[in-house]
């Protein structure tokens, strides 16, 4: 069914400029409308308490004092489990994308995103419970909750090769850490695309920690 009303949106950033501006743009949009707004995670969600009706997405930066971004989608998560959570960062590794999703966020995007984008990233999150791009995958997102994916395939040296992904080492200076060539260690990068049928560290990434191989 065709929604009618305006998507409420409520936005946790803590620079005003950034919120201000966000919160005139969003509000541009025929479908959309910012419902509150708040500096960090917990006037955030003191706000929310309060709010009646709820907001139905909550534009979540991560680096905020107070409370952060991570903490910020865990409490909103536990307290609203249905509510939706779009993180909106300047970061862009893999790690802070994954701890976003782990926390509960349902799409992940830059701030330097298109006008275009955002919205379709909050209608999609709102319509079907996630938003799919070049950062955040289906194949990732299913990866994060699938609780079957196991490790029997890997080798010894695969699952090095996977804890050390987990870090800010790049390839290269893994491969001096695990004392091997960086053609053996592209060997095994491509070797665990294929067995995971993904394409990405980031994927690599989220394997190792859904396994055990690593934590975060």
């Amino acid at each position: 069914m065709e929604r009618t009303e305006k998507i409420r949106i409520a936005l946790a950033d803590d620079h005003a400029i950034v919120r201000k501006g966000l919160a005139e743009l969003i509000d541009s949009m025929d479908d959309l409308q910012i419902v509150l707004d708040a500096d960090n995670g917990r006037e955030l969600l003191e706000k929310l308490k309060t709010a009646d009706p709820l907001p139905d997405l909550c534009i979540l930066d991560i680096n905020m004092p107070v409370m952060n971004g991570y903490e910020t989608a865990e409490a909103i998560r536990n307290e609203y489990e249905d509510m939706n959570i779009l993180a909106l960062s300047m970061y862009d590794n893999e790690f802070n994308i994954i701890k976003m999703l782990r926390a509960g966020a349902q799409g992940y995007l830059l701030k330097n995103v298109q006008p275009a984008e955002l919205h379709r990233a909050i209608t999609d999150i709102c319509s079907h419970g996630f938003y799919h791009s070049e950062l955040v995958t289906g194949r990732m997102l299913r990866m994060l909750h699938d609780r079957k994916v196991g490790r029997n395939e890997l080798n010894e040296n695969e699952e090095q090769f996977l804890a050390l992904c987990c870090s800010e080492l790049t390839y290269k200076e893994i491969a001096d850490r695990m004392h091997k060539s960086p053609r053996t260690i592209d060997g095994y990068r491509e070797d665990l695309f294929a067995k995971m049928g993904i394409n990405s560290r980031t994927g690599l990434v989220l394997y190792a920690l859904k396994t055990g191989i690593a934590s975060m």
